[in-house]
């Protein structure tokens, strides 16, 4: 597997790329090295990954098949290892897709105007000339989901304007996300900083969000609201568990029921006990099989993954 690193204009050649970036991508090849997939490092915090083995949509290799070609938009939890994502970018790879990796930083929670330009960033990079025509499947676990809501939030603003990338989209799949309360939302961004000092942050946390309540926790609010009634309504999946101490399973059901009652095709897993965004890991006979009977129900092609 070859990796290219695409430079802003102006950028050195040799400037040392964001270690994370890198060593995602350096994992990864050596995953995949035979499966012939390239890595393109769009930005510190996007890597693009070129399926070049598995054969377009249409089964030939024009120009319009490959502006065709089905891509995942991979929205990993805060922390992830390359060594955890490489799992799910393979069953993709195996499955057709591109892969588009866009990962999500602290500081874009903390400071919700920050993850709105991060959402903002990527609706645009969605709409660039490599990405525009291409259909669409959302995979977000964890904090993804709250990328994907920033995004959304911008979308809501002009259902028109974005209604040709709402329906691209063809189905979304979550993974453990997390929903609940503001003392959830700061236990779960404690125990993903520091388990050690979990209490402590926890405590600082929910003071930092009782002080800038406007800034952080309205905005929080507004995203929420956003989820529910998206306007994106491709058929949905999620994956949950009763001991997530990060997301409420009963907040879960009340969304599922919502989306549900709004004439959303969804269809749900939920473990009595597992792992959060560890599904895969703890069950993986189960969460496979899901999976793969959701992808051959939105009629993307080829699906011919070997799970």
């Amino acid at each position: 597997m070859k990796k290219e690193e695409e430079r802003k204009p102006g950028e050195a050649r040799g400037t040392s790329p964001p270690m994370g970036s890198l060593a995602a991508a350096s994992v990864l090849g050596r995953a995949v090295l035979s499966r012939g997939v390239t890595a393109h490092r769009l930005s510190k915090n996007v890597t693009f990954y070129v399926n070049e083995v598995a054969p377009p949509v249409s089964g030939c290799q024009s120009k319009v098949s490959e502006e065709h070609k089905p891509l995942m938009l991979m929205l990993p939890w805060l922390g992830s290892r390359p060594q955890a994502l490489v799992k799910y970018c393979e069953i993709y790879f195996r499955t057709g897709f591109d892969v588009l990796v866009v990962e999500s930083e602290v500081q874009e929670f903390l400071w919700p105007r920050w993850g709105l330009d991060h959402g903002k960033r990527l609706l645009e990079l969605l709409h660039t000339e490599r990405f525009v025509s291409r259909p669409l499947l959302v995979h977000a676990f964890s904090i993804g989901g709250y990328t994907f809501a920033q995004l959304l939030v911008h979308v809501s603003q002009d259902t028109q304007k974005y209604q040709a990338l709402t329906q691209r989209i063809k189905g979304q799949v979550f993974d453990s996300l997390v929903v609940g309360s503001v003392e959830q939302m700061s236990t779960g961004l404690a125990k993903t900083l520091s388990p050690r000092w979990e209490t402590v942050i926890k405590h600082v946390s929910l003071l930092y969000f009782s002080m800038f309540k406007r800034q952080t926790v309205d905005y929080f609010n507004t995203s929420i609201d956003v989820f529910w009634n998206s306007p994106v309504t491709a058929p949905g999946l999620f994956f949950f568990c009763e001991n997530d101490p990060l997301s409420n399973p009963r907040v879960m059901e009340e969304l599922i029921d919502y989306w549900l009652k709004r004439g959303v095709d969804v269809t749900a897993k939920k473990w009595e006990d597992s792992t959060h965004a560890g599904h895969l890991k703890r069950h993986p006979e189960e969460y496979l099989t899901i999976l793969n009977t959701f992808l051959q129900s939105l009629r993307f092609a080829p699906l011919k993954a070997k799970m």
